[in-house]
């Protein structure tokens, strides 16, 4: 029997979002907070347990105000065609343009890497880094602070890369944007249900009838 509370262990991956417009803007994020959340991050599975993954957290307002404009420069264009006659649809774009408006004032920006470049299957090396990235998200909500994995930035990563002096052979996989969250939780987005979406030995023999 497992000695972990599977009820409250369950709300945390349920109730880990991505969170936009309720960043707090205005709250300072200490970098110990930050710290903490990347050592549980490195007990995160990797391939043949090379520890090859890096952190960069972005708290300079300089450098900050450079990535959001590459970060808009991509983002704009990229919802400008978006159809936002559905409500759910309408929701998600206003909340990715507030994301875009309010970048440079997010309190910091965690961006995590993996040495060396994607090659061959690449399912393998992006294996290696993206189960630690959640982990963060995870750890960092069980401490109040919201987070949203984005990844415009990266259509300019040479040019993200220069401004914080990371070297040519660190791939960066992602954006983090985070801070205390506003509000008092969460709680679970509506999701299909396992049965309707998983299909047992062959392609259609789903569980629905089961």
């Amino acid at each position: 029997m497992s000695d972990f509370d599977s009820a409250e262990a369950d709300r945390l991956l349920k109730t880990t979002k991505q969170v936009r417009q309720r960043l707090d803007l205005d709250r300072e994020v200490p970098i110990e907070l930050l710290l903490e959340c990347i050592d549980i991050s490195n007990h995160a599975p990797v391939g043949g347990n090379v520890q090859a993954n890096q952190w960069m957290i972005v708290t300079d307002q300089a450098r900050k105000a450079a990535i959001a404009a590459y970060y808009a420069a991509v983002g704009r264009p990229y919802l400008a065609p978006a159809d936002t006659t559905h409500p759910k649809a309408k929701k998600i774009v206003d909340s990715t343009m507030y994301l875009i408006d309010h970048l440079a004032e997010v309190p910091a920006l965690v961006i995590p890497m993996r040495k060396g470049r994607p090659e061959g299957i690449v399912a393998g090396y992006y294996g290696s880094v993206l189960p630690a990235v959640w982990s963060f998200q995870l750890a960092a909500r069980v401490r109040g602070i919201g987070s949203c994995w984005t990844t415009f930035h990266l259509q300019h990563e040479t040019e993200v890369a220069e401004i914080l002096g990371i070297p040519n052979d660190m791939t960066q996989v992602a954006m983090l944007p985070v801070a205390y969250y506003t509000g008092d939780s969460f709680v679970p987005a509506k999701r299909r249900d396992a049965r309707t979406i998983t299909h047992l030995n062959s392609w259609g023999n789903t569980l629905i009838d089961e």
